[in-house]
């Protein structure tokens, strides 16, 4: 399961930080943040689900804001 946070985080020192604080908390988990994007992605992979909630309280720990992003589904011809 891949889940993607638009995040506030922007300085690349935090951003380690983060990641470090993830997989020491989450050991299965790959993530990676995008910080080039205009939403500063954070991108989670997971073979089961990913708790977000937990993703979310540890980047409010730092400061910064996180909220998941929906999948968008399009219907081609509507």
């Amino acid at each position: 399961m891949i889940e993607v946070f638009k995040t506030s985080v922007s300085d690349v020192y935090y951003a380690k930080l983060l990641l470090h604080k993830i997989h020491k908390k989450f050991p299965a988990y790959k993530a990676n943040f995008d910080l080039s994007d205009c939403d500063r992605i954070l991108r989670i992979q997971s073979p089961s689900v990913v708790e977000e909630a937990e993703i979310i309280k540890i980047i409010a720990g730092f400061g910064y804001e996180a909220e998941l992003l929906q999948d968008e589904i399009v219907v081609p011809g509507n």
